[in-house]
């Protein structure tokens, strides 16, 4: 009996010396952090305004941390080799994903036999900034609202074309979105890139267009007209357009958004110092207006909202994948 009481008291010992060497461990792990240069992995060509936020990022971050924060682009397969190489690095935090939810989403829909999970192999750490797409229409389109749009797809149904900047993009799932909601049939007229469909209904080869904020200057022209954003709230860069939900189609909201991840098992005062750090950036007056430039909000959420945002996302657009019969072309 003594025996055992002696083990018992031994096992308390050493469980509680565990958990004190645990605290210990995580603690220096974010005191110490970063302890050598950090990467932020993108997983778009350079130039894009994904690229660009990440590089707003590293500039500031860089600056706090007294280490080089540095931008690396791994384009390819939907966003999957730049995140399987991410959910492979050693989960210390040097190694970042900045991508947008919404592609890391549906990349992980349409890609099989993927070496991770879209979610449960990523620590959320930090959401960077969010935009609208907006709802466009050729002006020959006899329609000034959402609901003039839908009521004209009633009585035409599946006469209305619409283009997107390729199959599973966000704007053609979007459009998609909007269909089942609606309970309208549009035809999808995919194009390689956004540029040249927004060419083709600016050209009046298709009626419209779920665009990304390079529209405005062309609806701010007359030659096209925005019926709505595509975010739960209006945006500060066009105030003036209503939202799809308040234009009578409730619970629409896709925000074209880019956030910042992790290797699963980054250490939790890591992944908040990391988190605090960049939601100072954010709080930078000259940091929202180059954020602005590329059409983007800073949108600063702590880890634990950035991560059901993303599991949301995730959950989404799996579900409009499916029920659309989305292929990659």
């Amino acid at each position: 009996m003594l025996v055992l009481k002696c083990f018992i008291v031994w096992l308390a010992m050493f469980a509680a010396a565990s958990a004190v060497l645990a605290q210990a461990h995580s603690t220096s792990s974010g005191q110490g952090y970063p302890s050598k240069p950090v990467k932020i992995i993108v997983p778009f060509p350079p130039g894009g305004s994904a690229d660009a936020s990440a590089r707003i990022v590293a500039e500031k971050t860089s600056e706090e941390w007294k280490q080089p924060v540095l931008v690396e682009n791994k384009p390819g397969a939907g966003t999957t080799i730049a995140a399987a190489f991410v959910a492979s690095a050693a989960p210390d935090g040097h190694v970042l994903y900045l991508t947008g939810p919404i592609s890391h989403a549906v990349s992980a829909a349409l890609y099989k036999d993927l070496s991770y999970d879209a979610v449960t192999s990523f620590a959320a750490v930090a959401r960077v900034a969010s935009a609208p797409f907006i709802l466009v229409v050729h002006p020959s389109v006899r329609a000034n609202s959402v609901q003039e749009l839908v009521e004209l797809a009633r009585a035409r149904p599946g006469a209305l074309t619409y283009a997107s900047s390729g199959s599973g993009a966000a704007p053609h799932l979007a459009a998609e979105m909007l269909a089942s909601l609606t309970g309208t049939r549009f035809v999808h007229v995919p194009f390689k890139g956004t540029a040249p469909a927004l060419v083709a209904l600016l050209g009046a080869q298709v009626d419209f267009q779920i665009a990304d904020v390079a529209a405005i200057p062309h609806v701010r022209a007359g030659k096209l007209r925005a019926l709505a954003v595509t975010t739960a709230r209006r945006s500060a860069l066009v105030p003036e357009i209503p939202t799809v939900a308040e234009s009578g189609v409730p619970g629409f909201d896709v925000p074209s958004a880019t956030g910042i991840l992790a290797p699963a098992g980054t250490p939790t005062d890591v992944v908040a110092k990391i988190n605090a750090s960049i939601n100072r950036a954010l709080a930078i007056e000259e940091v929202r207006q180059r954020l602005n430039a590329q059409g983007f909000e800073p949108a600063p959420a702590t880890p634990e909202e950035f991560g059901a945002f993303l599991a949301s996302e995730v959950r989404k657009y799996a579900k409009i994948i499916r029920e659309a019969g989305v292929r990659i072309d």
